[in-house]
């Protein structure tokens, strides 16, 4: 299926041991999957071996992202090809601003020979601040130098706005968010899902599940998919029935 990310049969192994095992969905552009479970469920895993990330091997099972294999491409170009894993801690890059690593980012993205406009750039990153509420002081900050959690949630976002990936992998992005926080993370999320964004987000709480209202919710137990469908999911979720499912 074009435009769409088609993860099939993914086994996952990291430090010698499975965790994830034969893990199936395919995420349309424009839609959000929500991905729940108890810690250790293999949700982080998943994420961190879908991007490419060196510990974590996929043994088993294809990635096709809008009809291109990406289990032989490396990180760098998984995340050309429109990837983007937003950590739930993400760390500081000091002495790099985050100015910098967006220009060098961007001028990656461009045809061989092409260089980035460097006045366009500046206004395309002033109005993704400016669609975030944060100060224009921000692009000269250390990536995610001195931020607290919710200002390193917001420059994520902002990474994001500027990159335009196709599919963001999203790792408890609401966790430790107060409301008016959680409630931008909404609405921002749901302005790229009507943009076409695909939308893999993983959460260990519902309001921001309320606020997205996902097309479709996944339970992960044990490194492998128990539950699948609508908002029954949620509702067995809170009330332990998904505990009683065979994994």
């Amino acid at each position: 299926m074009g435009n769409a990310l088609a993860i099939d049969a993914v086994s996952v192994v990291q430090g010698g041991q499975r965790r994830v095992e034969n893990f199936s969905t395919l995420l349309p552009a424009g839609h959000v999957h929500a991905l729940l479970g108890p810690n250790g469920a293999g949700k982080s895993s998943l994420l961190r071996a879908l991007v490419g990330h060196p510990d974590y091997a996929i043994e088993e099972g294809t990635v096709v992202c809008d009809g291109e294999s990406l289990l032989p491409l490396p990180a760098e170009l998984r995340s050309m090809r429109g990837l983007f894993l937003a950590f739930q801690s993400p760390v500081e890059l000091p002495g790099v601003s985050i100015a910098q690593m967006l220009r060098a980012a961007k001028q990656l993205r461009l045809p061989k020979g092409e260089t980035l406009d460097v006045l366009a750039f500046q206004d395309e990153l002033f109005a993704a601040l400016d669609r975030l509420a944060m100060e224009r002081c921000w692009a000269n900050r250390g990536v995610h130098e001195g931020c607290s959690g919710g200002e390193k949630k917001r420059c994520e976002l902002l990474q994001i706005l500027m990159l335009k990936p196709r599919y963001l992998l999203l790792d408890e992005m609401d966790s430790g968010l107060d409301r008016e926080a959680l409630q931008l993370v909404a609405h921002v999320l749901g302005e790229l899902r009507m943009e076409g964004t695909g939308i893999l987000l993983v959460t260990h709480q519902r309001p921001l599940l309320d606020l997205l209202a996902p097309n479709k919710i996944l339970m992960l137990r044990g490194g492998r998919l128990v539950l699948s469908g609508g908002v029954e999911v949620l509702d067995a979720w809170e009330a332990g029935e998904w505990c009683r499912q065979r994994p």
